[in-house]
């Protein structure tokens, strides 16, 4: 299966609070943190909604 690695490249100071909990979801709390999730349909949709904080690339 294919996986996504998803670093975070900007702080969460001031984003709203469902992003932030979206981020830590997918294991991001600090700047420069990084998880590998798998390809799917609820970490696209996961990505999505916080792509302007995070960087995605194939793992």
């Amino acid at each position: 299966m294919a996986q996504l690695k998803v670093k975070l490249v900007r702080s969460l100071i001031g984003s709203k609070k469902d992003q932030i909990a979206t981020a830590q979801a997918l294991g991001l709390f600090k700047i420069g943190d990084t998880s590998v999730q798998p390809d799917n349909e609820q970490t696209k949709g996961k990505v999505a909604k916080i792509i302007h904080l995070i960087e995605v690339s194939k793992a």
